[in-house]
């Protein structure tokens, strides 16, 4: 049976597909724009929001798209689309919940309402569900986090790394969409929210370093001390949040994953390949 992919495009969606297709799984991956013709894979241009239901149930519905909207779809349907549904959240909805950010207070309100909207509408459907909640994704080149600094890095051939020591876990796309083809072979996931990091904590200037390290160009290191750090949040009221969680661990707990699925994410050991896009 055919699995339906929201988000095929994004960077867990470039790793996920290809896996799909090498296990012999019939794929259906959803984009907003017309896709190149991709073996394996049938593109149909649609909108998830105003996704028509399909005319047999599918094996399952894989979403890296937003939750609300998966949420919302479920709750118009009457009979399961599909046998079970497998989305991301973000592990934003713990380490963001203390935030002074009104936005980010607004982040945090809306995964929590996705992730139970999402839950309650498969189980009224009788469907299956699982929730990962990845830490910072990277390995796609499409992040908005890690990847525009290396590119800024490469144009001014300077790459700030700042002197903060707060614990960071970041997750490599492909580990995702290894526990989600983990998630569609078996029932052991179902009913589980499931916090998924990388293989390695580092702190934040550590990390910094490696991604450094990993551009593939000469690029001069600028440590910014923690007194520069305070003033730019100071001045730049959207930097306050980040700035304030610098020395705050933001990780995962991959035990429930590692027993749940089997699934042990990579440490983190970028290249230049890393930070080009797929």
């Amino acid at each position: 049976m055919t699995v339906l992919v929201s988000g095929a495009t994004s960077q867990i969606g470039r790793f996920l597909l290809p896996r799909l297709v090498d296990a012999g799984v019939p794929v259906r991956a959803l984009s907003r724009h017309p896709q190149p013709a991709q073996p394996g894979v049938e593109w149909q241009a649609a909108d998830m929001r105003a996704l028509p239901v399909p005319a047999q149930a599918l094996q399952a519905i894989v979403s890296f798209a937003p939750l609300d909207a998966w949420g919302d779809w479920l709750a118009r349907q009457q009979v399961a689309p599909a046998r079970r549904i497998i989305v991301t959240s973000s592990m934003s909805v713990l380490t963001k919940q203390g935030s002074a950010q009104p936005d980010e207070q607004a982040l945090v309100a809306l995964l929590q309402r996705g992730e139970r909207n999402l839950a309650e509408q498969a189980d009224r459907l009788g469907m299956q569900w699982t929730v990962l909640r990845p830490t910072l994704v990277y390995g796609a080149g499409l992040d908005r986090s890690l990847t525009p600094i290396v590119a800024r890095a490469r144009r001014t051939r300077v790459f700030p790394i700042p002197m903060a020591h707060g614990l960071r876990q970041p997750v490599h796309a492909d580990d995702i969409a290894l526990a989600v083809m983990a998630a569609l072979q078996g029932d052991a996931a179902a009913g589980q929210t499931l916090q998924i990091g990388g293989g390695e904590r580092l702190d934040y200037q550590q990390m910094f370093q490696r991604v450094h390290a990993s551009i593939g160009t000469t690029t001069l290191p600028l440590y910014v001390p923690g007194v520069a750090l305070r003033v730019l949040a100071a001045a730049v009221p959207r930097a306050r949040g980040p700035v304030s969680r610098l020395e705050q661990d933001l990780v995962a707990d991959n035990a429930a994953l590692a027993a749940t699925l089997g699934v042990h994410p990579r440490p983190f050991t970028p290249t230049p390949d890393t930070w080009r896009p797929r």
